[in-house]
């Protein structure tokens, strides 16, 4: 989901380009993306990260593990560039990409211990499916991605996309192991908000949230 005014942010592409944070290239690191970062350790990335507030969090808690954050659109990424130079301490253990998702798979080589799929797109008509980050497309492009069990955690406030998502993933062969249909009111623990969720969720929408998990 891209904000209409992020659009064009003069600059944009020469911050990114600037930054330690970024990957330039990323198809250069498939198969050897530990050695990006200072310590070995698991992997964990967000397709569609958006202004980054919930992958820079997460690489703020969890400095055990690695955090790749994976956006698009320049004009939405510089804004996760803004907050990181805000930020007083350096965050290692996070790297940011600008790419689309259709690539993903010539990214990573069974390297990544859990995707993260928040607020995506919902791609509502039934002729565009297959672009939604849950549809058998791209759940096959996730299988070369993993290092052997499989994890994916999705929130979204769209009930018809939580819906699809959820019967696509079990249909894959994956295990529901939770499954909240109003995580606000049902309280999971540790919850880590994106932009778009603080917004909706102070707006009273439901947020639906998914863990699944595939044996290899």
């Amino acid at each position: 989901m891209i904000d209409v005014r992020l659009k064009n942010v003069k600059g944009a592409k020469e911050k990114i380009e600037a930054s330690s944070y970024i990957i330039l290239n990323p198809k250069e690191n498939k198969g050897n993306w530990n050695t990006v970062f200072p310590k070995k350790q698991k992997i964990q990335i967000e397709i569609g990260m958006g202004k980054g507030n919930f992958i820079i969090e997460n690489a703020r808690r969890y400095p055990e593990i690695n955090f790749i954050g994976i956006e698009k659109f320049d004009s939405v990424i510089v804004r996760a560039f803004e907050k990181l130079e805000k930020l007083e301490e350096e965050l290692p253990n996070l790297k940011l990409i600008r790419m689309d998702a259709l690539e993903i798979d010539e990214v990573f080589d069974h390297e990544v211990d859990t995707i993260y799929l928040n607020f995506s797109d919902p791609w509502p008509k039934k002729r565009h499916q297959n672009r939604r980050l849950s549809s058998p497309v791209f759940l096959k492009k996730y299988d070369t991605l993993f290092t052997s069990d499989k994890k994916i955690v999705m929130k979204t406030d769209n009930r018809h996309l939580f819906e699809y998502s959820v019967m696509s993933i079990a249909n894959y062969g994956y295990q529901l192991e939770e499954l909240s249909f109003d995580l606000y009111q049902d309280n999971v623990k540790d919850n880590i908000p994106t932009e778009y969720e603080e917004r909706f969720a102070n707006k009273g929408f439901n947020i639906y949230r998914m863990v699944a998990t595939k044996k290899d």
